[in-house]
């Protein structure tokens, strides 16, 4: 998809509303009904105390608000930078081959601020996002930056939820049920090693990342991220989960 056709999909998405009822949510890490999933990555460490202005954490903070966290082989993020966080509609292209999936997301929740742990304060920052109708998924995932005010020790954390959407196409849904795992578990391992990588490059004098303009006003995320030759000849597929209100009028017929 061409860069004209991205940004019409993101604009689009402000029609979509979240493709699960949040009272369906996993009670605990052993729900059957649901992939939970927690990972953390240890960035560095500052000075005890609120965090070290351009230190760690508030560079930390800057990759995660601009996705850069991401890996631009497997998935690449379409957004307006400009757009109020909470609330911001993200483009979500997941790369597969010849195939690209493009899937809906809106940010829900943003967290900033001191939270009482029992090993002591930790400063957060943070935001979650939730699925859209047609997304491949159901669920909820949440980023963090996370210092330790006792010890200095900042981490990026990853909280999430997750199953697999209803998904019309036979051929699309054993291809989730064989890789879609698989892919996950792979982005959540290397969404750590790389925010690691890049501000281990900014201690070393490095300039922080920024994602790339795409078209007007909307950016093209990660920075690695670039509009190739080929990839408007890729196979796009536009939010191929079953939208779950079509579904619903559906079932009302």
């Amino acid at each position: 998809m061409n860069a004209r056709g991205l940004v019409t999909e993101l604009d689009r998405l402000a029609e979509l509303a979240v493709n699960y009822d949040e009272s369906e949510a996993p009670r605990g890490p052993e729900d059957p009904d649901w992939h939970v999933d927690v990972a953390s990555a240890q960035l560095g460490t500052e000075p005890r105390g609120d965090p070290v202005p351009g230190g760690i954490f508030e560079s930390a903070c800057v990759l995660v608000r601009d996705y850069e966290f991401s890996d631009h082989r497997l998935i690449r993020g379409v957004f307006r930078p400009a757009d109020e966080l909470l609330g911001r509609n993200m483009l979500l292209e997941g790369r597969f081959l010849f195939l690209r999936f493009y899937l809906g997301v809106r940010v829900t929740a943003v967290v900033d601020g001191t939270r009482e742990c029992p090993d002591g304060p930790q400063r957060v920052w943070g935001w979650t996002y939730q699925t859209l109708d047609g997304h491949l998924e159901q669920g909820k995932l949440t980023y963090e930056v996370v210092k330790d005010l006792t010890t200095g020790v900042v981490c990026f954390r990853l909280d999430a939820y997750s199953r697999r959407a209803p998904i019309e196409n036979p051929v699309l849904r054993t291809g989730f049920q064989l890789f879609g795992r698989r892919t996950q578990l792979d982005f959540y391992r290397r969404v750590g090693q790389r925010m690691h990588d890049l501000l281990a490059a900014h201690e070393a004098g490095a300039p922080l990342p920024h994602p790339a303009r795409l078209a007007g006003d909307v950016v093209l995320a990660p920075s690695a991220s670039r509009m190739r030759p080929w990839d408007p000849f890729a196979l796009p597929l536009r939010h191929p989960g079953v939208h779950v209100a079509r579904r619903a009028r559906k079932g009302r017929t």
